[in-house]
């Protein structure tokens, strides 16, 4: 099947797989607009439809740090557990909505307790809220399996206390690690001692790399640190002359280090210039282990069922390219292999025989 047969009914309707979308970048802005009001928080406007409008052109500025500063609002609203609960719930319901049949969702528990919750006690409320969630996408017949990664924000000091708690609830739906935040300036080695801690309890890894900052991000991540993932990633390219792939590329490739590439925030935050343009349609035909990935779903104003059509439309993507990057994701997916096997094999490659 060609490109130019393929619309967005179709991609609406294909079995997805999403590994890197954040908890807080993906509320409901009706849900945003009435836990504000309930906590007295001050949102630009009380307006769903403009307050989604403002998220996504205050995150059109190029930069990565006025990017992260979008989360105020969201994160204002998921102290308590109430909303948590709702958020992560909504969260499920709006994946399976969307075709998604396997989503992983990271957040950093610590930015959730500016109120009474502890760091334990808002992982517990999220898990709560996602098997509500799952539950009841499961029931409305659109099941969907979710796992959690959690974040140590990387310019703060929390980072082994969150490696602690991935350990400590790896065997009640989270599923692996990640460190987040403005990653220029704060390199992932300085938290070694939490990512070989994590590598002594069999919990896997990914960390935000090559999107802000270069090669030597993407070096420590995965020869310094370890990862077997990589949060973006984009900046390999710059390993990569007329095809020729250099060692670190070529290191990458090779090991199968899935790249977990969000192109619309890409274009936010300048990691790149343009859908047709962006490296993520290289380095598939390269032989990378690329998947696709809406990162903040309110914030970039985008769904996978966008990400996809965008790239049908705009770089000339096929059904079958969708389906290499779907099961890449289950592929490199943090849940146990014969779970990712079934999810292939009786979910995804079905769904994709049209």
């Amino acid at each position: 099947m060609t490109a130019t047969r393929v619309d967005a009914d179709l991609i609406r309707h294909l079995p997805k797989a999403v590994l890197h979308d954040h908890l807080d970048g993906g509320l409901r802005p009706a849900t945003v607009v009435e836990l504000a009001a309930e906590v007295g928080h001050t949102l630009p406007t009380t307006d769903p439809d403009e307050l989604a409008a403002w998220y996504f052109e205050a995150a059109n500025s190029g930069d990565l740090v006025r990017y992260i500063a979008t989360f105020e609002h969201t994160l204002a609203v998921m102290q308590t557990r109430e909303g948590l609960l709702r958020t992560a719930e909504e969260y499920v319901l709006d994946l399976a909505a969307d075709g998604v049949v396997y989503g992983e969702v990271r957040y950093a528990p610590e930015l959730n307790t500016n109120g009474e919750l502890t760091m334990a006690e808002v992982v517990e409320t999220v898990q709560e809220g996602l098997a509500a969630g799952m539950a009841k996408a499961a029931a409305a017949g659109t099941p969907v399996r979710v796992g959690t990664l959690l974040c140590g924000m990387r310019m703060f000091d929390r980072v082994r206390e969150a490696a602690d708690l991935a350990v400590a609830f790896r065997d009640a739906g989270v599923v692996g690690f990640d460190i987040a935040g403005a990653e220029d300036g704060f390199p992932a080695a300085d938290h070694r001692d939490a990512f070989e801690h994590l590598r002594r309890e069999s919990v896997p890894f990914t960390i935000h790399a090559g999107e802000a900052h270069g090669l030597p991000s993407i070096h420590q991540a995965v020869q310094v640190c370890g990862a077997q993932r990589l949060g973006h990633g984009v900046r390999i390219t710059e390993d990569i002359v007329d095809g020729k792939l250099g060692r670190l590329a070529g290191w990458v490739r090779d090991r199968r280090i899935a790249l977990e590439m969000c192109p619309t925030s890409n274009l936010q935050t300048g990691a790149a210039t343009s859908i047709a343009e962006h490296p993520i349609t290289a380095l598939k035909d390269l032989g990378f282990r690329v998947t696709l990935n809406t990162d903040n779903r309110l914030v970039s104003g985008t769904t996978m069922t966008r990400e996809m059509s965008l790239l049908v439309e705009d770089a000339g993507w096929t059904v079958e390219d969708l389906r290499t990057v779907t099961v890449n994701a289950l592929k490199s997916a943090f849940i146990p292999f014969d779970e990712r096997r079934a999810l292939i094999e009786d979910v995804v490659l079905p769904g994709y025989a049209l």
